[in-house]
This record gives C-alpha cells, sequence and structure tokens, in this order.
C-alpha cells in the first residue's frame, strides 16, 4: 500500500491526527517509549521523530487559526468599509485568502506526517522480556513428556496411515502446503472447534462467525499491515485482505462505537477458516501441517476497560490450559520477548506443546494484550463513570486451531500405527482409537 494510510482523514476545514498511538503518553514519558522500542529491537529515535512532528503539526494548526481569525476579522473589515475602499480592501483579502490556504496545506502536511510516524511506532510493551524470538522466558511446564519404546512417526505419516490427511491430493489442487481432512481427522478437527466453542460459551463468550474478507482500514487497524503484510493474502481487484485470524474481524466488530462496558467486558469468540502466505517460511516446516495457507482456527476477542485488562489476559491463558487439558497433551507457557510481539500486542503469553517427532515445543496458542493499540485505531470508545469517552482496550487469545491436530497424533501414538483419541473428543470422533 503506498500513500495515505486508510482510515486516517486528511481532509475537512480542521486536519486532526488519527489517534493511533497515546500521544499523550509518549509526550508526558517518552523515555519508556523509547526503551519500548529498544526492548522490541526496533528504532527509539522514531519517539523523537514522533514528538518533533507532533510540536510541528500543532504549531501548524496554530499558525493556520491565527490567519482563519485574520480572515475573519478583515472580512467584517470589508462589509463595514466605504465603498471607494473596498476595491483596495478586496486585494488585500484575496492575499490573506492564499496564506490561507498556503497555512491549512501546511496544517495538512504536518498532521499526516504525525499519522506516519504514530503507525511506525509499536505498541509499548508491558513487562515482556527484551529481544528476539529466542530470549522468550519460560513460566511453566505442564504434563508429563510421553516415553515411547518403539520408533515415533510423525503426524503426516500418522495422518496419511490412517487416512485422515491427504497432501498430495491437497497440493495437486491447491498448490504447496494445501492439504485435506479425511473422515475422522476433519470430526477431529471440528469436534476440538466445538469443543472450544462450548467452553468459550460457558465462559461467557459470544460464539460468531465472522466475514473472512475485511477492508484495508480494518487490517490496518488491527496492527497487521505493520510488520506481517507480507503474511496476508491481498486481493487487489477488490482491495480486500484476506484474514490470518479471526482476532482481525472481532477487531472491527465495533469500530467507530462507543461500547457499554458498565456491566463488565464484551466477551466474543470467532470461528473462522484463517488465510497466511506464510512468506519467508520456504524450506521450513514444509511437511505435514504446522506451517499450511488455509486453516481453521476458534479465537476469543476481549473488549474491557484498560484497567481491566491485565486480568482478562490470565483469563484468556486460563481458558487456553483448560482447552489443552482437555485434548491431552503437554506443554509449556512462555512469556515472549518484545521483539517477537508483533507491532498491537503489549505483552503476549504463547503455549507450546510437545511434539515428539521433532524432539521440541512447538507453538499451539497464543494470548495477546493489545492495551489500546487496536481500539485507539478503530476509535473504539466507551463511557467511564464520569460520562466522558475513553479508549478501550483489547486482547485476545486461540482457543483451538488445526495445527493442534499435530500435537493430538503424535502424543497419542501407539505401537501399531494407531492413534488414542482424546477422551473429550470421542462424542465427535465417534471412536476411542483411529487405526490404519
Amino acid at each position: 500500500m503506498t500513500g495515505h494510510p486508510p482510515g486516517m482523514p486528511v481532509s475537512g476545514d480542521r486536519v486532526r491526527c488519527a489517534i493511533v498511538i497515546d500521544l499523550k503518553r509518549v509526550r508526558e514519558n517518552p523515555e519508556a517509549v523509547r526503551e519500548s522500542q529498544r526492548a522490541r529491537g526496533e528504532d527509539p529515535a522514531l519517539v523523537d521523530e514522533l514528538l518533533a512532528a507532533d510540536e510541528a503539526r500543532r504549531s501548524a494548526i496554530q499558525a493556520a487559526d491565527e490567519l482563519r481569525g485574520e480572515q475573519k476579522a478583515f472580512g467584517k473589515k470589508i462589509g463595514q468599509a466605504a465603498p471607494e475602499d473596498r476595491p483596495a480592501l478586496l486585494e488585500g483579502s484575496n492575499e490573506l485568502k492564499a496564506r490561507v490556504k498556503e497555512a491549512e496545506a501546511a496544517e495538512a502536511a504536518a498532521a499526516e506526517r504525525v499519522n506516519e510516524l504514530q503507525y511506525s511506532v509499536a505498541n509499548i510493551i508491558e513487562g515482556a522480556p527484551a529481544g528476539g524470538e529466542e530470549d522468550f522466558v519460560v513460566l511453566e511446564h505442564v504434563g508429563e513428556v510421553p516415553e515411547f519404546d518403539f520408533e515415533v512417526k510423525d503426524h503426516l505419516d500418522l495422518g496419511e496411515a490412517l487416512g485422515i490427511i491427504d497432501m498430495k491430493r491437497g497440493t495437486k489442487v491447491g498448490g504447496a502446503r494445501f492439504y485435506y481432512l479425511v473422515g475422522d481427522g476433519a470430526w477431529m478437527q471440528l469436534g476440538m472447534l466445538m469443543l472450544a466453542a462450548q467452553k468459550a460459551r460457558e465462559a461467557g463468550f459470544k460464539v460468531m462467525i465472522p466475514p473472512v474478507l475485511v477492508r484495508p482500514e480494518i487490517m490496518q487497524g488491527t496492527g497487521f499491515l505493520d510488520a506481517h503484510d507480507e503474511e496476508i493474502y491481498y486481493l487487489e481487484r477488490d482491495d480486500m485482505y484476506l484474514v490470518g485470524t479471526s482476532e482481525v474481524a472481532l477487531a472491527g466488530y465495533h469500530r467507530d462505537e462507543i461500547i457499554d462496558l458498565n456491566d463488565g467486558p464484551l466477551l466474543y469468540a470467532g470461528w473462522s477458516s484463517c488465510f497466511r502466505r506464510e512468506a519467508g517460511s520456504y524450506g521450513k516446516d514444509t511437511k505435514g501441517i504446522l506451517r499450511v495457507h488455509q486453516f481453521d482456527k476458534l479465537e476469543m476477542f476481549v473488549y474491557c476497560k484498560p484497567e481491566d485488562a491485565e486480568e482478562m489476559h490470565q483469563k484468556l491463558l486460563g481458558l487456553e490450559r483448560d482447552m489443552l487439558a482437555a485434548v491431552e497433551v503437554p506443554y509449556r507457557i512462555i512469556d515472549v520477548a518484545a521483539g517477537d510481539l508483533g507491532s498491537s500486542a503489549a505483552r503476549k503469553y504463547d503455549t507450546e506443546a510437545w511434539v515428539p517427532s521433532q524432539d521440541t515445543y512447538r507453538e499451539l496458542t497464543s494470548t495477546s494484550n493489545c492495551t489500546t493499540f487496536q481500539a485507539r485505531r478503530l476509535q473504539t470508545r466507551y463511557r467511564d463513570k464520569d460520562g466522558k469517552t475513553q479508549t478501550a482496550a483489547t486482547l485476545n487469545g486461540t482457543l483451538a486451531t488445526t495445527r493442534w491436530l499435530v500435537a493430538i497424533l503424535e502424543n497419542n501414538q501407539q505401537a501399531d500405527g494407531s492413534v488414542r483419541v482424546p477422551e473429550a473428543l470421542r462424542p465427535w470422533v465417534g471412536k476411542d482409537v483411529l487405526t490404519p
């Protein structure tokens, strides 16, 4: 995308900045924002550029306001002048009009520069460890890593032998990183997602099936066009994006609205297909369904008051724990380092399941506290106890997704190539054991 980012108006009598980051917070504590940028491995100088641009914008607004005031007063003077004096005054009026036009252009340019820089500064981290992808902190191990007295098979070998995963025909029809889930494989996914939907509903979440195509301003608002645009499928003919997660559509649900949080947070759970280009992953996890272009997911999404965000983050993590226990896989919880958060998250916890064939842990779920970052961009507000509008906080977390099948199959495999179905999924699969 080029030019003016979507959702940022720059026309009208008064040019105002889209409030995409808390400028007041930046002004009051710029060093904290610089430190957040450093922890993420990003440029702290952007903070100083933003502050300078904000000052220039405010100066431009003041200069334009003064000229508009002068123009208004001059207009009254012309109206009160004698007829013989008006030609000379009109000439001066035209000069002043040109100066006002020039000042308003400068005001628009200054606002545009602030908007541009605001979209370049990532959310301010809150408690996340500094560093990159490998600098996470392990918080907890849950469950026992299985020990096998036979040669372990990976999920694809198991799935093909069981007739529940068909990568060859998926590749024939859709190309690399596409697949079919067949028979019991489809039922395992449906059962997993239905179980997640049930647990979400019991926890007070409203289950939704959201759009999988969204407008540019929605994708921009969530923060996915800042650093992840190479991962996203863009339909140029329609100027629409395929979502990489239901989070995008759920974040846009209350765009430009004042929501009611008087009775507590708004809780949604979106079930949808998701699409990712997996750009830059060539040669990585090419076998099986760990990295694919299309998958299904149930995503939790929360709108709440900023002071409730940390508590809600722990609630989402707790629901992920409950779901992972239900599908009977060992996992660990990590505190994701700042450089691996993505632009929208202030803090993120990942759960990573043990994958026996790889002898390591691999990500299954994430839950992110995005504080007010997304809601500022999407103009989602609420009224506080005094009736004043404030920016809401948003959070998200995955409760089930296709790649869970990798961990379920591998951790529950048996010597004869069969796979034990976790008890919680048996009502949907209709079997206790999958056999070749």
